[in-house]
């Protein structure tokens, strides 16, 4: 069981990493979402969208969040083209997001190669309400394969949701940070000893959750400062798991 964290654009450094060499694709995009309209989006930096002002949260903020509708379908098929490369046959690719993106990702993933599969909800109890409609209580997580499925030696049956939310408070150390206990569910569709891809590694729960799940780990992080709290996480865990 092997990790690491490089530093970089995912469209640099996703050339460099070998093909067929990674059994699950598990990516978190920026989301280039939180506004109504594009002239919304752009100008908005990550903190302004998705921090409240009153929390009192010092979190770094991270770049990339801002892209259109049509130049965010366009950059993630990119990014998808070439994990679907370094996958093996039979990997999966698990793609996060929200409500205003679903339609764009599914595209992305499709014009990429992959094969869609089908979309988990991913419920947050912790969440805003809306005043006079739905509280907007779900993101999503769309599954992909490269061709059939790859079948594990015992066979796994996986929830078609989960359910958790952010962390609060100190452990929260990323904007848009994702609960490892999700990832931890998610990861299982990764082959027992395999390889996890992640293109947008953050503060590394992804790392946390393959490491803990006894699997592999390559992440690409743009964010320095995120890079680096991704491999002391990363470290701490490999530490944890090997005690």
């Amino acid at each position: 069981m092997t990790w690491q964290i490089h530093r970089g654009d995912a469209l640099a450094v996703l050339p460099t990493i070998p093909n067929g060499s990674v059994d699950l694709v598990l990516a978190d995009p920026p989301y280039n979402s939180g506004g109504r309209t594009a002239g919304e989006r752009v100008g908005s930096t990550a903190r302004d969208k998705y921090v409240s002002t009153d929390a009192g949260h010092t979190l770094a903020d991270f770049a990339g969040d801002n892209r259109d509708q049509r130049s965010y379908t366009y950059w993630l098929s990119l990014i998808l083209s070439e994990c679907l490369r370094i996958a093996r046959p039979g990997a999966s690719c698990l793609v996060f997001c929200d409500w205003r993106q679903a339609p764009a990702t599914s595209d992305a993933l499709q014009v990429a190669g992959w094969t869609w599969r089908g979309i988990i909800p991913w419920r947050k109890p912790i969440s805003r309400p809306q005043r006079d409609g739905f509280k907007r209580e779900c993101e999503y997580v769309l599954w992909a394969s490269h061709g059939t499925p790859v079948r594990h030696e015992t066979p796994i049956y996986l929830p078609g949701l989960v359910e958790g939310s952010q962390p609060r408070g100190a452990a929260r150390v990323h904007i848009t940070q994702k609960p490892v206990g999700i990832l931890r569910q998610l990861i299982r569709v990764c082959p027992a000893g395999g390889t996890v891809l992640d293109p947008f590694a953050g503060s590394g729960s992804a790392g946390v959750a393959a490491i803990e799940g006894g699997r592999s780990y390559i992440g690409i992080e743009n964010t320095a400062h995120y890079a680096e709290v991704a491999r002391g996480r990363l470290a701490q865990a490999a530490k944890e798991t090997s005690a």
